[in-house]
């Protein structure tokens, strides 16, 4: 009887941290998902002339036991073998829940305390817009918030958007993502 108590209570509490894990998302006011980027969000360097600006984004809240977020952007489409880290964002306090349009340039003032940018495959430590190759079939964009359940990522400034990758996954509690779309 005991261990049938237990496992319900073990039961309900997954179902319970799964169900709050669903209602986790995360939009932009900036892109709808599977829409196409637009001029703002498209790298300027690599025969692209786009504007490099990060987009707004707002999520819910993570699991209760969230301490802080990250948000990555990647291309899994992009002909490297092994996709292209475009933003990768960390130490986003918990209390936090959205960031500006923008937030993402190189000085890094418009993002919260402490939040740190860590570097991406332009090998920049800012948000590195999309710019597929001429005549390639559209490029996935993956927005994805991670809720962590440590308050800060220790990796050296340097790091590569793999190794700050493996931190995330290894301290996930939950995510939500969207994807848009872009070619050229």
């Amino acid at each position: 009887m005991f261990r049938k108590h237990i496992m319900f209570i073990i039961g309900f509490c997954l179902i319970s941290t799964l169900a709050h894990a669903n209602n986790f998302i995360l939009s932009s006011p900036t892109i709808k998902p599977n829409a196409t980027l637009s001029e703002e969000q498209v790298f300027n360097g690599f025969g692209c002339s786009g504007k490099n600006q990060s987009p707004a984004l707002t999520w819910t809240a993570g699991p209760q036991e969230t301490k802080s977020y990250a948000i990555t952007v990647y291309d899994p489409d992009a002909p490297t073998g092994s996709g292209w880290w475009h933003w990768v964002v960390y130490n986003i306090p918990a209390n936090v829940h959205e960031l500006a349009a923008g937030a993402g340039d190189a000085t890094g003032q418009r993002l919260p305390a402490g939040t740190v940018q860590g570097r991406t495959d332009y090998g920049s430590h800012e948000f590195g817009g999309a710019c597929p190759p001429q005549g390639d079939k559209p490029h996935r964009y993956i927005f994805t918030v991670y809720a962590l359940k440590i308050e800060k990522i220790d990796v050296p400034a340097d790091a590569s958007a793999a190794l700050i990758g493996f931190m995330i996954n290894a301290n996930s509690l939950g995510k939500a993502s969207f994807t848009a779309m872009y070619n050229r």
